[in-house]
């Protein structure tokens, strides 16, 4: 946002205002009352109504609707003013300004403080300026805010790379679901172009298929007995000498020996 902000009162007239918009380089003024509160916006647009409103002997084109002058024939900024005025505050997000500009047509939107006073400006111009963000502060962020904040995710298995904006995420997350919410976060980073997509899940959560696998050491077998019950030794093809609670050769229980080159299934 821009602030201080300039502002003007109700009664501050026509000339006065296009004097202030010059100076200020600005194409819009809010108008409020003697607390600060807005009233209305008054813009260049507005201005131009009254200017088009003249007489012009050589147009054919007839005279737009434009602000009446009051008694004294003046022109004030409560008669140019154009409400109700939507408002956003300091904690607004880039995203949720500019959806507001959209829905409601306009160039401009006064940011409030907790007293509901005017005390910046934010235009589109304002908003457009996020995309100026260089690459690195961009990539920083994701990588420290956007990452660390999601619960499994860890940064240094996550490939971040941004040109102009457009980022590009790579490497592994440890459950499918987890990818869109960490797309989603990224998109919302401002100055953030596009994004996409090279990530995949690691269903296993760092572990090899063997080393998961209901055959691994420690674990008990398909029975529910633990591996070599019984006290047997070790038999040939490194299968355990003991019997299961089924009666067959432990070593055997998960169709293959355990230090043959056959792999344990997956289950």
């Amino acid at each position: 946002m821009t602030s201080p902000v300039v502002r003007v009162m109700p009664e501050t007239g026509f000339r006065e205002i296009v004097a202030l918009l010059a100076e200020y380089d600005i194409t819009g003024v809010p108008v409020v009352d003697d607390d600060g509160r807005p009233l209305g916006i008054v813009s260049e647009a507005d201005l131009l109504l009254t200017l088009a409103a003249q007489e012009d002997q050589g147009s054919l084109m007839p005279p737009p609707g434009a602000a009446r002058p009051g008694p004294d024939g003046a022109v004030t900024a409560a008669d140019l003013m154009s409400g109700p005025v939507i408002c956003i505050t300091p904690s607004t997000s880039v995203v949720a300004a500019a959806r507001l500009m959209g829905r409601h047509g306009v160039k401009r939107l006064p940011v409030l403080d907790v007293d509901g006073r005017v005390f910046g400006m934010v235009s589109r111009g304002d908003l457009l300026r996020v995309f100026l963000r260089e690459d690195r502060v961009i990539r920083r962020e994701i990588v420290e805010e956007v990452l660390g904040r999601v619960e499994g995710v860890s940064p240094a298995l996550v490939g971040v790379e941004v040109d102009q904006g457009r980022v590009v995420l790579s490497g592994t997350v440890p459950e499918p679901h987890l990818v869109p919410i960490v797309l989603n976060l990224c998109r919302s980073v401002d100055g953030v172009v596009s994004v996409t997509d090279r990530l995949s899940a690691d269903t296993f959560g760092g572990l090899g298929p063997e080393d998961d696998s209901p055959g691994s050491s420690g674990s008990p077998d398909s029975s529910g007995s633990p591996e070599g019950a019984g006290g047997g030794t070790e038999g040939p093809g490194g299968g355990t000498g003991g019997r299961g609670a089924d009666g067959r050769a432990g070593g055997a229980r998960n169709g293959s020996a355990r230090g043959s080159d056959a792999p344990a299934p997956v289950r």
